[in-house]
């Protein structure tokens, strides 16, 4: 067991480390995919990183068969329509064979997809801290291959500790970056089949998407932010999950953009109906919302920011929270810290963007 210590520990050290190399979280999830293979034995897999408020995910990297990647919405939707081991509820690390005492049909996604993969367990990770849920990974191991001990569970729990601010980190630099919006004519819209086959799309849709990609990708875009908002819906009409069907995601450097799906209403039963996508940059409260859960504002921080970006003096900020001007430059240069701005008006450029 000491020895298992020792292992753990050193797989959180490199982790940290990976962290701490990086400020561009896709480069990060790949060194650390990378690394983890070194630690615990897995195939294909797939990870997210989500809203940290609604939990939606976005931003999938993912290494699995090429006829399952041609089938993304399919994966996607019955992922989210799968109650055993879903991120939602999930803390630190479980496998499927473990969830189920050994009976994985009890998946949804397993008896659809996973089990003619010739799946035999899945360990599920969670990335979520006190401010929200920044991901989740899924590791598929092939039944020919014993599941996941405790003991790699445990690790990957361990793991999941510095991954989480990693990813954290990694998303409140970009607040720092100033790239601007970029211009669009028209709404930007898909319509997605109940299944999530895309049936329609405005003009605009299609560039929007590109800039979603890595820079160097010459591929057509995938609208995965697109798939998840709408199997999120389907997701709360069944029962299966509360959360909103929205999520913010992140453009490129310093822009933020927000999905939202919803059903167009036809004569068709509700579930039958198609879904409109719609993608639109993040409002100014969307985007301080963020920008306060990603720099591990407290609640009485981030209740502060938000009179502040309204135009609030020192006087009036002391006022409205009923505390000293003395508390209130105590709270501000606990902001400015976690931040790293050192002025009122850098902070509030940051928070805004361009």
């Amino acid at each position: 067991m000491e020895g298992a210590d020792r292992a753990a520990a050193r797989v959180v050290q490199r982790a940290e480390r990976l962290c701490s190399e990086h400020d561009e979280e896709r480069l990060m999830r790949i060194a650390l995919i990378e690394e983890l293979r070194r630690s615990v034995a897995f195939g294909p897999y797939v990870w997210a990183v989500t809203d940290p408020e609604t939990e939606v995910g976005s931003s999938p990297l993912a290494d699995v068969p090429e006829h399952v990647m041609a089938g993304l919405p399919r994966l996607i939707r019955l992922r989210y329509l799968t109650a055993i081991n879903r991120w939602t509820s999930l803390e630190g690390a479980e496998s499927l064979v473990r969830a189920t005492k050994g009976d994985p049909e009890r998946s949804l996604l397993y008896r659809d997809v996973l089990a003619d993969l010739g799946v035999g367990d899945v360990a599920s990770v969670c990335c979520r801290d006190g401010h929200g849920c920044w991901g989740w990974l899924d590791l598929w191991r092939s039944a020919v291959d014993p599941p996941f001990s405790e003991r790699e569970l445990d690790l990957l729990a361990a793991w999941a500790v510095p991954v989480t601010a990693g990813l954290r980190r990694c998303l409140a630099r970009s607040f720092a970056l100033s790239a601007a919006v970029p211009e669009r004519v028209g709404p930007v819209v898909l319509v997605l089949s109940p299944d999530l086959t895309v049936k329609a799309q405005t003009p605009q849709t299609d560039q929007y998407l590109r800039d979603l990609l890595p820079p160097d990708a010459d591929r057509r875009p995938v609208p995965a932010g697109a798939y998840n908002v709408a199997a999120q819906l389907i997701a709360v009409e069944a029962g299966v999950d509360h959360h909103p069907p929205t999520s913010r995601v992140r453009l490129r450097d310093g822009v933020w953009l927000t999905f939202r799906a919803a059903r167009v209403e036809s004569g068709a039963p509700s579930n039958e109906q198609d879904i409109a996508v719609s993608i639109e940059p993040a409002s100014p409260a969307e985007r301080r919302a963020l920008f306060a859960r990603c720099h591990a504002l407290t609640p009485r921080e981030t209740e502060l920011l938000a009179l502040l970006v309204d135009g609030a003096d020192t006087r009036t900020l002391a006022d409205r929270l009923f505390v000293s001007q003395h508390t209130v430059q105590d709270h501000l240069k606990s902001i400015f810290a976690k931040t790293g701005t050192n002025n009122r008006r850098t902070l509030l450029v940051r928070v805004a963007g361009r």
